[in-house]
């Protein structure tokens, strides 16, 4: 049996009873090739699930748009009945064309269509957390999202969805979700790289609010860095466990969700949680991000807009 390991220690969900261990799973590479289809090794997509919550892992993310439906149902056939304390956080807000496109789905009916194949084909009656998903490929747009949001809400209210985040956001989207509704969580873009989020994670903290990176290794580009090489070799790990472990120093509020298909992986993901890292070492580190806009700059001037 796996021993459950250091994750990064917990944050619980506000206004929730939910504690989340800071070192989730992503489930997104699960699926096939682009995010579609089956995968390649099913046995090993079913054994990556199941030695990531042996390990003490607790939060895993997912979509119903991911395969589509595949990953989901994969996560069932792994897991389900899941075990007490397990949270399983989807979003919705878009689906998957024909030709594998990713396109807005933000109608009432796509919205509560899409709550209903989650909860179809992750075997439950009440989904932890929904993420409304929403703004461009890789950043938010400028768009109201009060017409969503307020779907989800009346979900919630039926009992389908516990509670509510948001993905793809802006700070002014957030202001607007809550004066709507309670908003546990927030699901960016961030990395060691990308950091225009940095006032942001600030003040989420501030709030008690998660703040869940996507791309926490750079997506579909690796993150690549002669500082990120250097630390990581000065340490005897990966570039990866390196970056994944600055995210966990950079704010209490940040939980992770890298994605692997890969058991090797998974453990060297997990492992990222029990590294410390030296104040110089963070140093050179924060370094790499300092060609990015001035965050704080920018945010500051989105609050007094």
């Amino acid at each position: 049996m796996t021993n459950h390991i250091d994750l990064g220690g917990g944050f619980t969900l506000p206004h929730t009873s939910l504690t989340l261990n800071r070192m989730g799973y992503g489930a997104m590479q699960l699926a096939g090739p682009q995010v579609w289809g089956p995968p390649r090794d099913l046995d090993s997509a079913v054994a990556v699930l199941r030695e990531a919550v042996a390990s003490g892992v607790n939060h895993i993310d997912t979509s119903d748009f991911y395969g589509p439906h595949v990953t989901n149902q994969i996560i069932k056939q792994a897991l389900h009945p899941y075990t007490d304390g397990l949270v399983i956080v989807t979003k919705v807000g878009a689906r998957r064309g024909e030709d594998k496109s990713w396109i807005h789905a933000l109608s009432p009916q796509e919205l509560t269509d899409a709550v209903h194949d989650n909860l179809r084909n992750l075997g439950i009656d009440k989904l932890d957390v929904v993420n409304l998903r929403v703004g461009g490929v890789m950043g938010p747009s400028a768009e109201s999202i009060e017409a969503p949001l307020t779907v989800l809400v009346e979900l919630k209210r039926q009992g389908l969805i516990s509670h509510l985040g948001l993905s793809n956001i802006s700070p002014q989207q957030l202001a607007e979700a809550q004066k709507i509704t309670e908003i546990v969580c927030v699901q960016n873009l961030y990395n060691i790289a990308q950091r225009s989020d940095d006032a942001f994670i600030d003040d989420l903290a501030g709030q008690g609010i998660a703040y869940v990176p996507f791309f926490p290794l750079g997506g579909f580009n690796p993150l690549q860095s002669l500082a990120l090489d250097k630390a990581a070799a000065s340490l005897d790990i990966t570039p990866m466990q390196i970056a994944l472990a600055w995210l966990l120093h950079r704010s209490p509020n940040i939980l992770l969700i890298p994605g692997t298909s890969s058991p090797e992986h998974l453990r060297e993901n997990l492992k990222a949680a029990t590294i410390q890292l030296a104040p110089e070492i963070l140093a050179d580190l924060d370094s790499i991000g300092k060609d990015t806009a001035d965050a704080h700059n920018a945010y500051g001037s989105l609050r007094t807009a």
